[in-house]
């Protein structure tokens, strides 16, 4: 049985900033999120080569960047592979539409600055380029803790990648961790009662009453990602689902507000 311990996160978390409304995983993002009424936003931080971490959802730059044009198509395979003095200097937001142009890629640290002068939550997925799990989990969760030292609710840290939640969890060990999962894998449960998660994030369709309920039951809150209609918004909510991560913004209005 997990310990049970306060759940201080609204139940709306806006995908990557505002989903698909803005360019994903930008400050612009965040605010057009936040217009919306969000007040808990979900983003994707991985580190540069110089162990700056930085939000990113792809290992390669190619789809969300103009790294092909500006570094060339064989040195923008991987964002991991760039210091941050150069992903800096990169345009986030072209590709997204012309309003973005020029939107650059975050630091983990200028969101979290937006995030605590608005108080709002973040839920900061744990995004490893391949081979640096352990290293990531451990930069971004010492990073965390600095940044939000003073803050009365600190991030919610989850990945698919378990070594990075083990050595999140070995290096600030009271930041609440969470287990993503695209498949209910055998040992899903155990494995984060392991790590100590609080909860569990599942692709929206592998939760039912069933999965549901072994969750619950072992003392864990319950997410969904990627809620995008009104039917299976309502499905969870009718199972009792704690949380969804959603890209409609502009569909759904979070009912709980910001602190």
């Amino acid at each position: 049985m997990v310990q049970a311990r306060p759940w201080p996160y609204p139940r709306w978390i806006a995908h990557r900033g505002a989903g698909q409304l803005a360019p994903e995983n930008t400050l612009a993002a965040f605010r057009l999120g936040a217009g919306h009424g969000y007040c808990m936003f979900e983003c994707d931080v991985k580190l540069s080569s110089d162990g700056i971490p930085f939000l990113l959802h792809d290992d390669s730059l190619a789809r969300t960047t103009n790294a092909p044009n500006k570094l060339g198509a064989q040195s923008s395979v991987t964002g991991g592979s760039h210091p941050w003095s150069t992903l800096a200097q990169l345009d986030a937001g072209s590709w997204h539409s012309r309003r973005f142009a020029g939107e650059p890629l975050p630091t983990l640290e200028a969101i979290a600055r937006y995030c605590l002068r608005n108080a709002y939550f973040l839920n900061i997925e744990i995004k490893p380029t391949a081979g640096l799990e352990r290293q990531t989990g451990d930069v971004v969760a010492r990073h965390a803790a600095r940044l939000w030292q003073n803050a009365s609710v600190t991030p919610l840290l989850t990945s698919f990648q378990v070594p990075a939640l083990e050595a999140a969890r070995a290096a600030q060990p009271d930041l609440p961790r969470g287990l993503l999962l695209a498949v209910l894998w055998p040992g899903w449960l155990e494995t984060a009662q392991s790590l100590g998660c609080v909860a569990i994030i599942c692709d929206h369709v592998l939760w039912d009453q069933v999965s549901l309920t072994q969750a619950k039951s072992a003392g864990f809150k319950t997410l969904s990602y990627t809620v995008n209609d009104e039917a299976t918004a309502r499905r969870l909510l009718d199972l009792g689902v704690d949380g969804l991560i959603t890209d409609r913004v502009d569909l759904f209005t979070p009912v709980s507000p910001c602190a």
